[in-house]
């Protein structure tokens, strides 16, 4: 994609866990990159533990200083709108871990899915949206995880649906699957 792009781009990149998928986008987001426009960093996870932070350090400390870094676990439409711009590019990690919130805090995953579904056809920024593939392992044996996977698979697969482009990424080697 040439620097000098004037128009929005949804993108989304699904792999497993630590296959390189957040360094593929965030080398996506660096190429749709403009200036005077932001390079939003917008992240869906919490704090819980202190491998979590440690995560997410290192995360802080690969993206740098061009980054804007916007945190919503749970409110990302409305993030999302704060920072709405033609020239804005925005990274959305991680869906999974945001549907996962959603779930553990009580929200409706699915009417939450859908505001962020109505909201990819009005945004003017371009957008990049990370997940995990969860549907490649086993059944899980319980109603939680069972509930997990289903809205998060319903989730990629709207996503994708409304992507221009999305890769896969395995041991860090990302393949194009649309268009």
């Amino acid at each position: 994609m040439a620097k000098n792009q004037n128009f929005r781009k949804i993108s989304f990149v699904l792999g497993g866990a630590r296959s390189g998928k957040s360094l593929h986008a965030e080398t996506l987001a660096k190429t749709q990159h403009t200036l005077p426009g932001q390079l939003i960093y917008l992240a869906t996870a919490q704090i819980f533990d202190e491998e979590m932070q440690t995560r997410i350090d290192l995360h802080r400390q690969r993206r740098g200083r061009e980054w804007v870094l916007a945190e919503a676990p749970i409110n990302l439409v409305e993030t999302l709108r704060s920072y709405d711009h033609p020239k804005n590019v925005v990274l959305v990690d991680c869906l999974s871990v945001w549907v996962t919130n959603l779930i553990i805090g009580g929200h409706d995953a699915a009417t939450e899915r859908d505001g962020l579904i109505a909201h990819l056809a009005k945004s003017t920024s371009s957008l990049i949206f990370v997940a995990s593939e969860t549907g490649l392992g086993i059944i899980p044996d319980n109603a939680l995880s069972r509930q997990f996977r289903d809205d998060s698979g319903r989730l990629n697969q709207m996503v994708a649906e409304a992507s221009d482009d999305v890769f896969f990424v395995t041991a860090g080697i990302a393949q194009k699957i649309k268009p």
